[in-house]
């Protein structure tokens, strides 16, 4: 049964790579021992990401006890490979917002409305994918890939990348709607109204929450935190390299897996209720999201 939700209840919404799961060579972020770590993740019987035994107890406990939303820029294949403890999360977000997976099956009308935003609201994709074939070259672009056909990414060599190439890119994709993000050695190219923090608060809407708090490291995330009620980031990471910051915000004090298990401790906390003044009004919050140009769905 999914848990039962007050009108001053918080959905807790997560991001994953380099928030809670982690490469092993992104685990080795920061200066602190490489704690005891658990696999999450396999691809082609090769082990891929991983958490520490501590987080995995802690993502245990907030499975069964609250509205658990991992929320991830993932594809919804590359989100099935990820096994997190506990019980299988009712509600997903991946794509970055472009779907809501419910019991692991895409919603088909958010998915619908999604598409229908994005073709008033960004160049197309078409456009943005002919333009990248010639902008990223072999050099230093590894491969480049068409993500559930609503945004892009490159895998590059970032020390062979120009550095001139991110500033171009993306003020080229901001005269189109879109925006890019550089996460490790992945460059995304996604549309400005594509948003994480929209799914979250139709699935707040859903389940009759106040509103969420959230964690996430990277400039994608940035609009997921400012939107929530409270929320932590990490001590590494692209809003790190930037300083990114907003009053509501926490910052792990250490960085690497080991800020991925003081995460999952810190939402842990936050569910139990601890520390935090939830608001009076009902309904999702946040604005100046997609949310706010589509239909109320399901």
């Amino acid at each position: 049964m999914e848990p039962e939700l007050g009108a001053r209840t918080l959905v807790i919404a997560s991001d994953l790579d380099r928030t809670l799961i982690y490469s092993m060579a992104a685990c080795r972020l920061g200066d602190l021992p490489l704690p005891v770590v658990d696999c999450v993740e396999f691809l082609d019987g090769e082990p891929l990401s991983f958490l520490t035994r501590a987080a995995g107890r802690d993502l245990a406990w907030l499975s069964e006890e609250v509205v658990f939303v991992p929320t991830t820029t993932r594809t919804v294949a590359q989100l099935a490979r990820v096994a997190l403890p506990g019980r299988p999360a009712r509600y997903a977000v991946a794509a970055n917002g472009g779907h809501i997976v419910v019991d692991g099956v895409p919603d088909a009308s958010w998915s619908k409305a999604v598409t229908e935003t994005l073709a008033r609201t960004a160049a197309p994709i078409d456009e943005v994918w002919q333009w990248l074939e010639r902008a990223c070259e072999p050099a230093w672009t590894v491969k480049l890939r068409r993500a559930d056909d609503l945004f892009c990414y490159a895998v590059i060599e970032r020390a062979a990348m120009p550095s001139v190439f991110l500033d171009e890119v993306s003020a080229w994709c901001l005269d189109r709607g879109w925006r890019t993000s550089l996460q490790g050695r992945k460059l995304y190219f996604v549309p400005a109204f594509l948003t994480k923090s929209a799914a979250v608060q139709e699935v707040c809407r859903r389940v009759g929450a106040t509103g969420f708090a959230a964690a996430g490291d990277s400039l994608l995330d940035a609009e997921l935190l400012a939107a929530a009620v409270t929320g932590i980031r990490p001590a590494h990471g692209e809003l790190a390299d930037l300083g990114w910051s907003a009053e509501h915000v926490s910052v792990t004090t250490v960085a690497g897996v080991t800020a991925g298990a003081e995460i999952a401790a810190w939402l842990r906390q936050v569910a139990r209720g601890k520390g935090i003044r939830l608001p009076v009004a009902e309904g999702p919050i946040g604005k100046d999201s997609v949310i706010d140009q589509l239909p109320v769905t399901g």
